[in-house]
């Protein structure tokens, strides 16, 4: 699939994924900056969106949400925990099975971020044009990059 000739491959410069990564890690850093006034991580953010979202679901479907694993997400919610956003239990059906919930504390943080998407927006200053192009593109990369249909 790729057609591009006459360039030198291992330049810095033409690679696609350098600026995927020099970018990310600028958007989290711009991220933690409007959430440290709440004590959240830019990681337990898109917790609490996803469980804004559900209030309710085991920790598997989270991870497949985040494309985290077990492992990334076990101490990730343990603090948040800890911080009152959330709770674990586990499944009357399958003791394997942990239940994370919303509570009425993570619930109410919602209204104290409200402001970040639409900062973030000031932020980076993109078109809604150019934001729904990269939406998608990035979307359908990592559909290809994982093997599965954008579940967002």
């Amino acid at each position: 699939m790729n057609d591009i000739t006459n360039r030198d491959d291992l330049a810095l410069r033409n690679q696609l994924c350098f600026p995927l990564y020099a970018c990310a890690k600028e958007i989290v850093r711009a991220y933690q900056t409007l959430l440290d006034p709440v004590n959240l991580t830019y990681t337990q953010y898109i917790v609490m969106m996803v469980m804004w979202e559900h209030k309710e679901m085991n920790v598997k479907s989270l991870g497949e949400y985040l494309y985290l694993d077990s492992g990334t997400l076990t101490p990730l919610l343990r603090k948040m925990e800890a911080k009152g956003f959330l709770t674990r239990t586990r499944s009357k059906e399958d003791e394997r099975t942990v239940i994370i919930s919303l509570t009425k504390t993570g619930e109410a943080l919602k209204e104290q971020v409200a402001h970040v998407p639409g900062e973030m927006a000031n932020i980076v200053e993109i078109t809604e044009d150019e934001y729904q192009v990269m939406y998608k593109l990035l979307y359908k990369m990592l559909a290809r990059l994982t093997g599965r249909a954008q579940k967002v």
